[in-house]
């Protein structure tokens, strides 16, 4: 198989991860809750990991890196940990359902939200498109550092200082880009969550909620923490405020292994990799009869390795299908990021999305691109579609 859906989850996962899973599954017990060599060993294997997700992070409190679920939990905390009723919020005219669904269910208790449009290589436009969209009432820009469909790069650094500038809190979905592109905590985020199991390489149910100083959202479970027991209220105390119940052990240490796995290989390595594949795929099919494609040639200024098309006359699950049966795992359909399709007008058909990793070969490039090519050249013309 030919896997090139690796903007839902990167597959294979790195032999080290693999090994940290097993090593902590063979040997775990819950960590922070007994005295015992086994519970110690798991209490510092966690604190190692937060300690090397703040490297990568470039933080310098290690108790500010959360684990959490998936990267929709961290943004779930940080909308309905900070905003309240009669609150406005920013977002992009690209974000996905993890950032747009929470802020529907904020609604209903009378938080606002205005979707800037995003101007593809045009940061400056897209600059003035988020400044025209603050009011009075603002709280937050929240937005995606880059689309999961079309792979389209924000301009996130400007838009945080675009924030700080109106005294609002800047919020990052950074789901696709955490690994791939330059992220720092030094560059003035107030929250970043990324998803722990896509170019971190870590596993799936695994993500990381990195805060600001000074930025803590109330919580949305409360429990045991192993501290402060007799007290029925949650610790103020990082990370125990976010960190109720038993941690996921096994996925902890398999997300150390992958974020170790990238600053091993180089960030820049593996992204120069990636662009070089996806670069290559839309080479292979711009101009091809029967191929749509919708952005600008993919470039690291401007986008993440990432590319999505169609062909004429076909649904893009029916397309999806197709290269499936020929052994090519790729993602159709609306991709849980419904305002991306209608930012391109591709709601009703979606789209073909591909993205490679660090282990992609180009020889499966091209067998991708030919693929593709000999669906768009056997496909029925529309008017003899039933």
């Amino acid at each position: 198989m030919i896997y090139l859906d690796n903007s839902a989850t990167t597959f294979p996962k790195p032999q080290t991860v693999r090994n940290a899973v097993s090593a902590a599954m063979a040997a775990s017990a819950n960590p922070g809750r007994s005295g015992h060599p086994l519970s110690l060993a798991a209490a510092r294997k966690i604190y190692s990991v937060r300690q090397t997700a703040a490297e990568f992070f470039g933080m310098e409190n290690e108790a500010r890196v959360l684990f959490v679920r998936n990267c929709t939990e961290g943004l779930n905390i940080a909308l309905k940990g900070l905003l309240h009723r009669g609150d406005h919020v920013v977002v992009s005219s690209l974000e996905h359902n993890a950032v747009m669904r929470p802020l529907e269910k904020l609604s209903g208790i009378g938080v606002k939200y205005t979707k800037a449009r995003i101007f593809a290589g045009d940061d400056d436009s897209t600059i003035d498109s988020f400044r025209r969209a603050i009011n009075k009432d603002t709280r937050m820009i929240v937005c995606t550092h880059a689309s999961n469909v079309w792979g389209i790069r924000l301009p996130v650094e400007r838009l945080c200082a675009l924030a700080h500038t109106y005294g609002l809190l800047f919020v990052l979905d950074a789901a696709q880009s955490a690994g791939v592109l330059p992220l720092s905590m030094a560059d003035g985020y107030d929250v970043v969550c990324c998803a722990g199991h896509k170019g971190l390489y870590g596993p799936m149910g695994t993500g990381l909620m990195l805060l600001s100083e000074g930025v803590d959202p109330d919580t949305l479970t409360e429990g045991g923490t192993g501290s402060n027991s007799f007290s029925l209220v949650q610790p103020e105390d990082l990370p125990d405020r976010y960190e109720s119940g038993t941690p996921d052990l096994s996925g902890i240490a398999g997300l150390g292994a992958g974020i170790g796995f990238v600053m091993g290989k180089g960030r820049e390595k593996i992204s120069s990799h990636e662009f070089s594949l996806i670069t290559r795929l839309y080479d292979r099919l711009n101009g091809k009869r029967g191929v749509v494609l919708y952005t600008d040639r993919p470039s690291e200024e401007y986008s993440v390795p990432v590319l999505s098309f169609n062909i004429e006359g076909m649904h893009s699950e029916e397309a999806a299908a197709a290269l499936g049966r020929n052994g090519i795992a790729v993602r159709a359909g609306l991709h849980c990021a419904p305002c991306a399709h209608e930012f391109m007008k591709t709601e009703e058909i979606g789209a073909v999305r591909i993205s490679p990793s660090v282990f992609t070969a180009r020889s499966e490039i091209d067998r991708t691109a030919q693929a593709v090519i000999e669906l768009a050249d056997q496909r029925k013309p529309k008017s003899l579609r039933l």
